[in-house]
């Protein structure tokens, strides 16, 4: 008898039914997170080590009570507790899932407890997301920080560095294998209230009609609202593509605003307000070279774009059909943009891609210089929309980002210079120039080399024990010209050292 199994619906370790309000998906999500990182050796030291946590034995808990200096118990939702030697690393953990968004009050109350007893870290999870590691989605008094870390993970970051161990990264053990695939399970499930970033904020339409009308100024309401959700869009699609490739994704934020956000933020108000753009840079390590976002709220389209290096030898226009050549013509459309950037100045050629294939010698510069590099970029329509689906703003910069990505950046393949070669015909370097070294006749006859006694057996030729002796010509490769070359240099070199 044979039984049909095709509607049983599977066990679950952490289910998802029977979540019906937010303080049920918090406590869920929290004993799913903490338990999970107890029991996965690799899933636990991605999240804990930049925490700064020890390797160590790691015990969790939930809804710690702890009492505060005005007499009141607080309950942070849950606490992270490594034991190496005698000493403890600390953490106490506040989680929000859903829309729910962390307080600065309930914040700096569990930093005050963890100074109070000597805990050295305070950990958010929310959906909210940092634009940068290290940074905080939320402001706190700066002098609660002297003694302790405030640190931020969303749960589109914790999905990531799952997906990054149990698919690219690999678990050792089947076991905690299938545990950490049932906790990736679990946040994908929309019941979980893990969730992807999907919302331009309240003011997205009234700074994006200000752009459209030209209106918009830096101290308008909302735009630095609006300036920080674009950096949370940015972080939000690197780690989708680091959970996609498993690699370590990251946006490229320049040197003088990494610990400086106020900065960032008054240079992307400044660019929105003078150009109507958005603008960000995506590094993938391994790629041919960094991905440029554009959005123009103005034009109403996104670009990404990527600069290669160009080949350093042969023709101007060799050198640009070494770049259509990897274009592949129906995989990628005529619509792009190719821009040859020329050495020693800052001017440019450019050509759409069509007319490149057609002819590449289109592109080259008519005064002769030389490229340096070609950019690659491909405008898109922009959404409008302040949350997702067809037509909103977040998902058409989403899926710019990925389809370029995919069609383009994953199969370029940076220029190398051709390895140096060898002078043909078995000659020398010397010898291919035209350079005699051959010895004057009157130098004498070649030097003395004793030989073998006459009659005296020569030994055997030696043959290591692990070889696999086989008749010269059977399976043995002949380099005649390379022989020919070192009989040369000997017979020289003989010639050289003659008494």
């Amino acid at each position: 008898m044979t039984i049909e199994r095709d509607q049983w619906q599977p066990a679950r370790l952490i289910p998802t039914s029977g979540i019906t309000g937010q303080e049920e998906a918090e406590r869920r999500a929290t004993s799913a997170l903490l338990a999970v990182l107890q029991a996965v050796a690799e899933f636990r030291n991605a999240i804990l080590k930049p925490l700064g946590a020890p390797a160590g034995h790691l015990e969790a808990f939930i809804e710690v009570p702890f009492d505060t200096a005005d007499e009141r118990t607080v309950y942070p939702d849950g606490a992270l507790v490594v034991t190496r030697g005698k000493t403890a690393w600390i953490a106490l953990v506040e989680v929000k899932t859903g829309d729910a968004q962390l307080e600065q009050s309930q914040l700096e109350t569990y930093l005050d407890v963890a100074r109070a007893n000597g805990i050295p870290t305070v950990l958010s999870i929310s959906n909210q997301i940092a634009p940068a590691p290290g940074a905080h989605p939320v402001s706190v008094d700066g002098r609660k920080l002297r003694s302790v870390d405030l640190r931020h993970l969303s749960w589109a970051e914790i999905l990531t560095l799952a997906v990054q161990t149990r698919v690219h990264h690999g678990v050792s053990d089947p076991d905690q294998a299938w545990i950490l695939s049932e906790l990736i399970r679990y946040l994908e499930h929309p019941k979980s209230g893990a969730f992807d970033f999907s919302d331009m904020g309240s003011h997205w339409v009234a700074v994006r009609d200000a752009v459209a009308a030209g209106t918009l100024r830096t101290g308008d309401k909302g735009v630095e609202e609006v300036v920080s959700r674009w950096d949370q869009l940015l972080r939000f699609e690197s780690l989708r593509l680091g959970r996609e490739t498993g690699a370590d994704v990251h946006v490229l934020i320049p040197r003088k605003q990494q610990n400086d956000p106020s900065a960032r933020s008054a240079a992307h108000v400044s660019t929105l307000v003078d150009s109507g753009t958005l603008t960000g840079t995506i590094r993938i390590p391994g790629s041919g070279g960094d991905l440029d976002i554009v959005a123009d709220l103005r034009a109403g389209t996104v670009t990404v774009s990527i600069e290669v290096v160009a080949p350093q030898e042969g023709r101007p226009a060799t050198r640009v059909k070494w770049l259509e050549r990897q274009l592949k013509e129906g995989e990628v459309p005529d619509k792009l943009r190719i821009d040859g950037l020329l050495n020693g100045t800052k001017a440019t050629t450019s050509e759409l891609l069509g007319a490149v294939r057609q002819d590449p010698a289109i592109l080259v510069d008519p005064s002769g210089r030389d490229f340096r590099a070609f950019r690659v970029s491909a405008p898109t329509v922009l959404g409008a929309k302040r949350g997702t689906g067809r037509g909103s703003f977040i998902d058409s910069v989403l899926a710019a980002v990925d389809g370029f990505y995919e069609g383009i950046v994953q199969n370029l393949q940076p220029w190398k210079p051709k390895a140096p070669k060898l002078p043909k015909s078995g000659q020398s370097a010397t010898g291919a120039a035209g350079i005699r070294t051959d010895p004057p006749p009157h130098d004498g006859p070649p030097p003395y080399r004793p030989m073998e006694p006459s009659g005296t057996p020569s030994p055997p030729p030696f043959v290591p024990p692990s070889a696999d002796p086989f008749a010269p010509g059977e399976r043995a490769v002949a380099w005649e010209n390379a022989e020919a070359r070192i009989e040369r240099e000997r017979l020289h070199s003989d010639s050289d050292h003659e008494d």
